[in-house]
């Protein structure tokens, strides 16, 4: 057991692949299955090698008939010891461990390994995008596609070894073994073959692209529901689980008719080649009879013409149905492959160099973002905020004020001027070194389905209990920690915090994040809305913890309640994409301008729409 345990790492199933994933399908296979072709090939020769022993299980039954039909009954074993030791060493030894051979390739070297292989280096390449390609697609849709072509592809693989490479020893070594009987019935079986590969190349085509229609609309049928289960309690709270019922049906009624229409092709392919398979028989057999009519054949070469025809005849279903499987696969990895393969927009320059711990200074040099569109992000913004400096950032929704930040994280570039963090050009550098030096708690916190202990260590996964516990102490956040139990019993920190935080309250929730924050210890903090889902006693007990945590950084707060931002070192007012006033709490108030409006209008503290600033 362990010795065939030893197989299956023969292939490394997580080496990165080599550049990006090309957009031809051959190239495609080739990038997906790079490392693996040694074991490939391997697996290919010892399924030949099981193929060809059919043609020489049907030699020896021949070889067997016709010594038989000379020696007859009396004396034949004592006649033919050697022949029937040949006859039992290749049934009860050298068959079987041809086809136990065949099958540890496929089960042991090749199955468990190519799926993972080709998964993780599609995963690695989606990870790589810009949150653009995310914001662009369903995230099911994106994980069927994903598992969709590593399982297209591997099915390809161990298909065309375990039935190709096969098939095709089978029929080579038969042609050889009838071209020894006569050439005619090698010729016939020859003319045979021509027509099914015929019959082949003008269904499979059709297979194929049929396949890529209903793989794509069965990654839409997942991306439909996950989209409504993942957003299940809006659903609830409108009431419209019937609209989405039938959103989901039109969905899958599409996923049907592509079926239909796959399953109309797949009958008439496989109709047409069963009838072909019928005519194999009748050839070889009838020919060779023919020859032993004319003392060219032997009883026995009847009996293996006849074994061989019936095994082909067998064999071009099986082959056929095999084929129609991988033409699906290849349609399917065509389909994924159009999804998946596309060009990082956002891509590290080959140059690019680590980020080392900064300082904090952060300067916009006439940076202009606005998303590809004449209006909205940010325009022309010249700002310094110098080390350990505390800005505040305000304005009106859409204003731009987590634009700047996402400019500053480069989850986008900007499209005018430069961002530079201690001097260096955030497009020189990698994008994780960058992302390593800033902390970011939004107001959208995101949570992982896994323990409270692995949400938190997401900031600093190598840090210790204590530095744990401390973070979320800071957090206010370890006491109702202490008090979770999720549904199969775990307590505390091991607790589930359930898809997206589901099982804690948006204030817990905001807690979490910030002791996640806390942990990872960066230069630089932004905090986008950080304490808007906490109550005001929470809260009030949350901005002292902010403040130890903000010493010695430079903080970027963004805020509606102004309350909260009040005391910052400097606080920026922007509207439609602009900075338009700028200085100290005090300052701004004296100006009686934009942000003097705001503290005045509060209500409940927090600044008022663009749509409330229109009507007035």
């Amino acid at each position: 057991m362990s010795r065939l345990l030893r197989l299956g790492r023969l292939i490394d199933s997580f080496v990165p692949a080599e550049g990006p994933p090309p957009q031809k399908l051959g190239a495609f296979f080739k990038w997906c299955l790079a490392g693996a072709w040694p074991m490939l090939w391997l697996a290919a020769g010892i399924s030949a090698l099981a193929g060809a022993t059919e043609v020489v299980s049907a030699t020896i039954l021949g070889w067997v008939i016709d010594a038989a039909v000379q020696k007859g009954p009396v004396g034949f074993i004592a006649e033919h010891m050697g022949l029937v030791l040949v006859f039992l060493l290749f049934y009860l030894v050298l068959r079987p461990l041809a086809f136990g051979l065949s099958s540890a390739s496929n089960s042991i070297i090749i199955g468990p390994n190519v799926m993972p292989l080709v998964l993780s280096r599609l995963h690695r390449w989606t990870l790589g995008q810009a949150v653009t390609f995310f914001d662009n697609d369903f995230a099911g849709r994106i994980a069927q596609k994903q598992m969709q072509a590593a399982r297209a592809v591997t099915d390809v693989a161990t298909e065309m070894i375990n039935t190709v490479a096969f098939a095709l020893a089978s029929i080579i070594g038969s042609v050889i073994y009838l071209v020894v009987i006569d050439w005619k019935i090698a010729f016939a079986l020859a003319v045979w073959l021509v027509a099914y590969i015929g019959l082949i190349k003008f269904f499979l085509p059709k297979v194929r692209e049929n396949s890529a229609a209903r793989a794509s609309s069965r990654a839409m049928v997942s991306g439909q529901v996950v989209d409504t289960i993942t957003n299940i309690k809006t659903v609830k709270l409108f009431a419209h689980a019937a609209f989405e019922d039938r959103v989901a049906l039109q969905a899958m009624e599409v996923f049907r008719d592509r079926s239909l229409e796959f399953g109309v092709i797949s009958t008439w392919f496989r109709y047409s080649l069963m009838t072909l398979a019928g005519v194999l028989p009748v050839l070889l057999i009838g020919g060779t009879v023919v020859l032993w009519q004319q003392g060219a054949a032997t009883a026995g070469e009847i009996a293996a013409a006849g074994a061989i025809s019936m095994r082909i005849a067998q064999m071009s279903g099986w082959v056929s149905f095999t084929l129609i499987s991988i033409y699906t696969s290849i349609g399917e990895v065509e389909d994924g492959m159009r999804t998946l393969s596309v060009p990082h927009t956002l891509d590290d320059k080959p140059d690019a160099t680590e980020l080392a711990r900064v300082q904090g200074e952060i300067r916009f040099e006439k940076a202009s973002f606005a998303y590809g569109r004449r209006r909205g992000g940010v325009s022309d913004i010249n700002l310094t905020i110098r080390p350990g400096e505390k800005l505040g950032i305000v304005g009106a929704s859409g204003a731009g004020k987590s634009s700047l930040v996402s400019l500053l994280l480069r989850l986008y570039d900007t499209e005018d001027g430069r961002i530079l963090v201690d001097g260096h050009d955030v497009r020189d550098v990698t994008q994780e070194s960058l992302r390593r030096q800033i902390g970011m708690v939004t107001q959208e916190t995101a949570m992982f389905n896994r323990s409270a202990r692995d949400n938190i260590l997401y900031g600093r996964p190598d840090a210790s209990e204590a530095d744990l516990i401390a973070a979320a102490k800071a957090a206010e956040a370890h006491d109702f920690i202490n008090h979770m139990v999720d549904h199969q019993g775990r307590k505390g920190y091991d607790a589930y915090l359930g898809e997206r935080g589901v099982k804690l309250s948006g204030g817990q929730r905001q807690r979490i994040a910030l002791a996640r924050a806390f942990l990872k210890d960066a230069p630089i903090l932004v905090l986008d809305e950080a304490t808007s889902a906490l109550d005001s006693e929470v809260e009030a007990s949350i901005q002292d913890a902010l403040g130890r945590v903000m010493q010695g950084k430079t903080v970027l707060a963004i805020a509606h309640r102004l309350s909260t931002i009040a005391a910052m070192d400097r606080i920026i007012v922007m509207d439609e994409g602009r900075i338009v006033e700028e200085g100290t709490h005090d300052q701004l108030l004296a100006r009686g301008g934009l942000y003097a409006r705001y503290w005045n209008r509060q209500s409940g503290g927090f600044i008022g729409t663009e749509e409330q600033e229109a009507a007035e």
